[in-house]
């Protein structure tokens, strides 16, 4: 069985840094692309990263402002998010998910860890 468990997250103050992680099982992690998506409440999915599976390559959204980077670490099959800068607009549920186009599926997600950003 797929298994992807998120950890990690947590209340930051706007500025501070989280660091969410995902153990992956059930398939082969080291051959697979791998993203984060998050979602706010009453939002659609929002595409976070990727990471091709060697992990030499990541991928971002403008959006992102260069204030989180993925990586991974294929020995362990765990997937990595280190978010820096945070902001209250990064609030969400945050999900690692298998593949890179991944928004609308769903069925590809993990069950979320929550980032919330506040004063």
């Amino acid at each position: 069985e797929v298994r992807l468990v998120e950890s990690g997250g947590g209340t930051v103050q706007p500025g501070g840094s989280l660091r969410l992680s995902c153990a992956a099982s059930g398939f082969t992690f080291s051959t697979t692309e791998m993203s984060w998506v998050r979602q706010a409440p009453g939002q659609v999915p929002e595409w976070v990263a990727g990471i091709n599976a060697g992990g030499e390559s990541p991928y971002y959204p403008d959006s992102m402002e260069g204030r989180f980077t993925i990586s991974r670490d294929n020995a362990r099959s765990m997937l990595y998010l280190q978010m820096d800068r945070l902001k209250p607009e990064d609030t969400a549920t945050y999900y690692c998910s298998r593949g890179i186009v991944v928004v609308g599926r769903r069925d590809l997600w993990g069950q979320g860890t929550q980032v919330t950003v506040s004063s």
